[in-house]
């Protein structure tokens, strides 16, 4: 059970009120237009949007975890790499949609945050795509378990998560059903087991 501002203690009701806030937050992020003050493609622009919408919730929103994460039998980078990798990350290109789906899945194993960590993600590749290739997921389109499952095998092999993502673009960039459906809950609970916090 992750500590919150709420002092919520259930697990369950934790998700539910978390889901709600960031969700009012993704959609004032949308319509106030902060979100054109993202910077594209960064960690600083990730670290930007995480503490947009979980800053009601948690203390940590918007700071790199201080703990080493595993999922699904699935180690993220180990904390002593951590800065390492998102500088890394930071540099990679994104000139075409190959580039920014890869930038992507080392961001995913990068998993900077504690919590909330492909909410925030999704919203920065969609941003990422809006500003180069002007088009972004239609997420509709996405089955949430092909999802789930190539993100899973990402690491090892990203063609999957490519032709996924690739075959659900769309030039409705600025439709906020669309980048609301980002967050979607179906998307990071559904087939997925608890977060592990590993020893240093």
């Amino acid at each position: 059970m992750i500590k919150n501002k709420l002092n919520i203690t259930n697990q369950v009701e934790l998700n539910k009120t978390e889901e709600k806030i960031s969700k009012q937050k993704a959609k004032q992020l949308f319509d106030s237009g902060d979100i054109d003050r993202v910077e594209v493609g960064t960690f600083a622009g990730l670290s930007f949007i995480h503490k947009y919408l979980f800053e009601d919730i948690y203390d940590f929103a918007g700071q790199m975890r201080t703990v080493n994460l595993a999922k699904d039998n699935f180690r993220f980078a180990p904390l002593m790499y951590l800065e390492q990798s998102l500088q890394y990350i930071d540099k990679m290109p994104q000139n075409n949609f190959d580039e920014i789906i890869e930038k992507y899945v080392e961001m995913n194993i990068a998993h900077p945050f504690r919590e909330g960590d492909g909410r925030s993600t999704r919203i920065w590749l969609d941003i990422i795509l809006k500003s180069t290739i002007h088009q972004v997921i239609d997420w509709n389109k996405v089955d949430k378990d092909d999802y789930l499952l190539a993100m899973k095998r990402s690491p090892i092999k990203d063609i999957e998560i490519k032709v996924l993502l690739k075959n659900s673009l769309t030039h409705e960039i600025n439709n906020r059903d669309l980048f609301m459906m980002s967050i979607d809950a179906s998307y990071y609970y559904e087939g997925y087991a608890e977060y592990k916090t590993l020893e240093l």
